[in-house]
């Protein structure tokens, strides 16, 4: 077996946490997966030789991407809900990123989604996967102490966090009411099924709040009618197609019956076709 195909079987062995780590930090199945593909890179770039322990450097460098996409969705968060041009569709169909981390609960990722990176990395890498304030704060570019107290206040903001609901037939008519606000341009309606701390998110970038959100839902009904409701990933999302294809899907966490988070996915991004879509 040669030296590269080595490294390829020890980064095997890792890339289960890698996954677990990035999926928790980032809330998104797909970008996990974007996370722990770099590591990959940069690790098939470097001399291996000279990495003493392997797990604690692929987590180190997968922490330090995460915290580089946390950050850069922040420097996005103005952009609008909608991008790029308007297509032309026949059919509808379902929409959906996988938001969802296992263990960790949907108001969960949602609380996260309110603490700044670093307050998110610190608490995930050493509350949910024990990696030592002293390994975090190499990551972070911070002293232990303050990694140790950058986890703390987001412990605090994390122990508040409400119970999600989870009965599918609730969540369809959250979406089946969120898409009827939508395509009639029903402001108040958007309103009624939207947490106050709403967050939208698309490779354009993050939009928080109701007013942004619900400006950015109205600017979608001109597609709206070209949509349907489906079961993304196992849970009700929007999607439509295009020749039989998804072309942009919606994906969205609830809590307490209203939407508290929407991840969107238009294509050509090859995260589409990792979506599961079924008739709902």
């Amino acid at each position: 077996m040669g030296e590269a195909d080595a490294l390829a079987r020890s980064f095997e062995v890792y890339r289960p946490r890698l996954r677990a780590v990035a999926h928790r930090v980032l809330g998104s199945a797909a970008e996990a997966e974007d996370a722990v593909q770099e590591a990959w890179f940069r690790l098939s770039r470097t001399d291996a030789g000279r990495v003493e322990n392997l797990g604690s450097w692929l987590t180190t460098v997968v922490g330090r991407v995460c915290l580089d996409m946390l950050r850069s969705r922040r420097s996005r968060a103005e952009e609008p809900l909608e991008s790029g041009p308007p297509v032309a569709v026949a059919d509808a169909g379902p929409e959906q990123d996988a938001v969802l981390a296992d263990s960790v609960g949907v108001a969960l990722l949602v609380v996260l989604e309110t603490l700044t990176p670093a307050e998110r990395l610190a608490f995930v890498l050493h509350d949910l996967f024990a990696v030592p304030f002293e390994e975090v704060a190499g990551i972070l570019g911070r002293t232990p102490a303050a990694a140790r107290q950058l986890a703390s206040r987001a412990r605090r903001r994390v122990q508040g966090a409400p119970a999600p609901g989870t009965d599918l037939t609730r969540q369809r008519k959250v979406v089946e009411a969120f898409l009827a606000a939508a395509r009639g341009g029903d402001f108040e309606g958007l309103l009624a099924v939207l947490d106050p701390d709403v967050v939208a998110r698309s490779a354009a970038g993050v939009t928080t709040g109701t007013a942004r959100v619900v400006a950015g839902a109205t600017r979608f009904s001109h597609l709206s009618h070209l949509t349907r409701v489906a079961l993304v990933d196992g849970a009700p999302g929007l999607v439509m197609l295009v020749d039989g294809r998804p072309e942009r899907v919606l994906t969205f966490t609830f809590v307490r019956d209203r939407i508290a988070a929407i991840d969107i996915v238009i294509a050509p991004d090859d995260r589409l076709s990792r979506l599961s879509i079924a008739p709902l």
